[in-house]
């Protein structure tokens, strides 16, 4: 496994220069910031996650006004008691992507996003005192709690929220297998725990966050 240095001037070798790597290493959220976030949006962010998961990105966000007025602001204590008739009514709703079992979802990750108040005082303080050498455990939690949170689909939601982690792409997934780290997508527990094992370890080398490592894994490999 190279250090993060040597894959970083393998994308700068394949991007031209420094400053246009680093033009694209994304930017990530103190635990303070995440932590001011409200729940609702925490759910209109999950919700969104949800909805460009096999959709055309561009229709969700021109859609998206429509979406915070049909599930007016998305205040988890509304929504985790959904009724059948809103259920209806939502199916009915021009405003919104009319697919059942998604729009289901906002319901089921309501009801996390309260239990996690429960817990840990707000959903947001959950997810920005989360350990960074636990990543995995983040993800595995949103996928077992919440519903179609698994996959991409989590890591980009937490990704769109500002909290620091990894996106595996199908360059990121590329570059991993060539690094020896794994040797197929990452699917399995075993195989998590190996790129949380190597994302440790090229963070505490390098001083970058998961995602600017994210990032430049996957800018290293030709496309």
């Amino acid at each position: 496994m190279r250090t993060y240095d040597e894959i970083f001037a393998i994308a700068v070798e394949r991007k031209g220069s420094v400053a246009a790597v680093e033009a694209q290493l994304p930017q990530v959220k103190s635990a303070d910031e995440i932590t001011a976030i409200g729940d609702d949006r925490i759910l209109a962010g999950m919700t969104r996650a949800i909805f460009q998961a096999g959709f055309s990105w561009k229709v969700i966000d021109a859609k998206w006004p429509g979406f915070e007025e049909a599930f007016e602001g998305f205040v988890p204590v509304r929504w985790k008691f959904m009724s059948d008739d809103d259920l209806d009514d939502l199916l009915k709703d021009k405003r919104i992507v009319r697919n059942g079992p998604k729009i289901m979802t906002v319901r089921d990750n309501a009801i996390l996003l309260c239990d996690l108040e429960d817990e840990y005082g707000s959903a947001a303080k959950c997810i920005a005192d989360w350990p960074m050498e636990d990543f995995v455990g983040l993800l595995e939690m949103l996928k077992k709690r919440g519903s179609r949170l698994g996959g991409n689909t989590g890591p980009y939601f937490l990704r769109f929220l500002g909290k620091d982690g990894w996106v595996l792409g199908r360059d990121g997934v590329a570059a991993l297998i060539r690094e020896g780290v794994v040797d197929k997508e990452p699917t399995g527990k075993g195989a998590l725990r190996a790129v949380q094992e190597a994302f440790n370890e090229w963070a505490a080398d390098s001083g970058r966050s998961f995602a600017q490592i994210s990032r430049t894994l996957a800018m290293s490999i030709d496309t």
